[in-house]
């Protein structure tokens, strides 16, 4: 079964930066949209960036110009997202998802704590 791992989450002062990374136990092909999501306590999961099959990538609104997402697809897919200028409200859980055509891959996520 294919599932994302997420790493490198952690405790940083606002104004910092994090590189996260989100592995994938195979290369993921055909899919619809893949991408990170984040879930703060007490709210809901949301999108962070997506990537599209055109290669094209968009960002939520609350993160452009601070975030960056890339892939690498050589052999196993893997996703990073690399964060800056980090505020208080990037606190969250973040976890990688593909939309596929026959359903959804999530995995676990990697939690990032943006406080003084």
């Amino acid at each position: 079964q294919v599932q994302f791992v997420a790493s490198g989450g952690d405790q940083v002062q606002p104004g910092g930066s994090l590189r996260l990374s989100c592995t994938a136990s195979t290369k993921i092909t055909g899919f619809n949209a893949m991408g990170w999501y984040r879930q703060a306590p007490g709210k809901q999961r949301e999108l962070v960036a997506q990537v599209r099959p055109s290669g094209a990538i968009v960002y939520a609104e609350s993160v452009k110009g601070r975030f960056t997402m890339s892939r690498d697809t050589d052999k196993n897919t893997i996703l990073y997202l690399h964060m800056t200028s980090l505020k208080p409200e990037d606190t969250g859980v973040y976890s990688c998802r593909a939309i596929m055509p026959w359903g959804t891959v999530g995995g676990q996520g990697t939690q990032v704590t943006v406080s003084s």
